[in-house]
């Protein structure tokens, strides 16, 4: 997501309340999961006047799983077969955006190496993705696609979780193809979860921007998770609470003053008991690189369980 901002010299930035999308992708394998990310990136779009990219990837495992082992075809008969089935979904769901420009992608190929060229070559600006948030074998598994997604988008993403609901789930479109009443995207609370470290400033920018824009109400949070020393250092709270208000611009042109917050224990579960207290519309995380991330661990598990869990749209943002 592209902010209007000035340059990054700490003492002249300024976050403006106008936010830049021109393009948005929506990346989907067809399956009502995927697909409840759509009313929330036409929402967006008709919002921000963008221009909504619907991609599918045709990967070589989906198309070994066409052939149903019955009968021996031929990759490239198997291939077209799949092209075609998949374009017409696409103009299935294109006949239902109603006045939002719009384009289709069908690739073949490994799907994160896909989804990245149509990043590269259309400048998109924020992708928008549902996953199943399911778990399994002691970790969270969001999906191979989201999860990649996740650790490799340049841009921001917003996820849509398995337990989106009430207010902050948009409409979903209807199955038998009847036309829907476009959808408009209100955020009436906006948090923001935040380690306090300097490459949170992409998400806080964001979650402040977007404030402005929807001139939501907006909580900054900071969940302590070790606070065995707390006793002795009883300053940790107000050091705490200073930052979080620091991190928001004097002059952001924001329609409430922000709220700052401080909880303790676990990241995931303080999150998500305040965004279901304050009936948050919309989580902002930082997101890190795939190069931070690591392959022997799970840096990524608190990320996994707020959207696993979270019954708002997580917007996770690259720091």
């Amino acid at each position: 997501m592209a902010l209007v901002q000035d340059p990054v010299k700490k003492e002249e930035q300024r976050v403006l309340s106008a936010i830049s999308l021109k393009n948005v992708l929506f990346a989907t394998d067809f399956s009502p999961t995927s697909e409840a990310a759509l009313p929330y990136a036409t929402a967006i779009c008709r919002r921000f006047g963008a221009t909504l990219h619907a991609a599918h990837v045709i990967s070589d495992a989906s198309l070994l799983m066409m052939t149903g082992g019955v009968d021996y075809v031929t990759m490239g008969t198997i291939y077209d077969d799949a092209q075609n089935e998949a374009k017409g979904k696409l103009e299935h769901l294109a006949d239902r955006f109603e006045g939002v420009p719009h384009r289709s992608h069908v690739c073949h190929g490994q799907v994160w190496k896909a989804l990245a060229r149509i990043l590269e070559e259309n400048e998109i600006d924020l992708i928008a993705v549902g996953t199943h948030g399911r778990t399994g074998l002691g970790k969270l598994l969001l999906g191979s696609v989201a999860e990649d997604i996740l650790r490799h988008a340049p841009c921001p993403v917003l996820t849509v979780g398995p337990k989106v609901s009430g207010r902050a789930r948009l409409p979903e479109y209807p199955a038998d193809g009847r036309d829907l009443a476009p959808a408009e995207l209100e955020l009436r609370h906006i948090l923001l979860a935040t380690n306090l470290v300097r490459q949170a400033e992409p998400a806080v920018r964001a979650a402040v921007a977007m404030a402005g824009e929807f001139e939501s109400r907006l909580t900054l949070l900071h969940v302590i998770e070790d606070y065995t020393e707390l006793g002795t250092r009883t300053s940790q709270i107000e050091e705490g609470l200073r930052y979080l208000k620091a991190m928001v611009p004097k002059d952001a042109p924001l329609q409430y003053v922000p709220e700052t917050l401080i909880e303790f224990g676990s990241a995931w579960d303080g999150i998500l008991k305040v965004a279901d207290e304050r009936e948050s519309d919309l989580i902002v995380l930082g997101a890190r690189t795939a190069r931070e991330v690591g392959t022997t661990h799970l840096p990524w598990s608190t990320a996994h369980h707020v959207i696993a869990h979270a019954s708002c749209p997580v917007l996770t943002v690259r720091g």
